[in-house]
């Protein structure tokens, strides 16, 4: 790659957007509601990124961000450990509720 391409990474490329403080107060929330939390952060092309908490006592929820830095900021700064991937004891630890059962039924028999 040539000097001065524009694909070469610089320092100043690198800075992160600040965080929301509604989407930290909403991981707060969970993870203080459910004994605590772990992340999963997902990337989904425009829309930004999708941050999957999965609290101690197996409930679970997600919220969306504006990118994966932003996202990953503000777990760090609600105190959520973010894993890297989806690990087997993290989806063993996920309860689903009746509810989502019933809804993902319906979307089955409806195709």
């Amino acid at each position: 790659m040539a000097d001065g391409s524009d694909t070469t990474l610089t320092a100043e490329q690198t800075v992160a957007e600040q965080a929301p403080n509604g989407l930290v107060a909403g991981i707060k929330s969970f993870a203080a509601g459910h004994g605590g939390a772990k992340a999963v952060i997902e990337y989904v092309g425009k829309r930004g990124a999708r941050i999957v908490l999965v609290g101690e006592d197996g409930a679970w929820a997600d919220q969306f961000a504006d990118g994966t830095d932003v996202a990953r900021q503000a777990c760090a700064t609600a105190g959520v450990t973010v894993e890297n991937a989806w690990e087997r004891e993290l989806m063993d630890q996920m309860r689903p509720s009746n509810d989502l059962w019933r809804s993902m039924a319906r979307r089955t028999m409806a195709r």
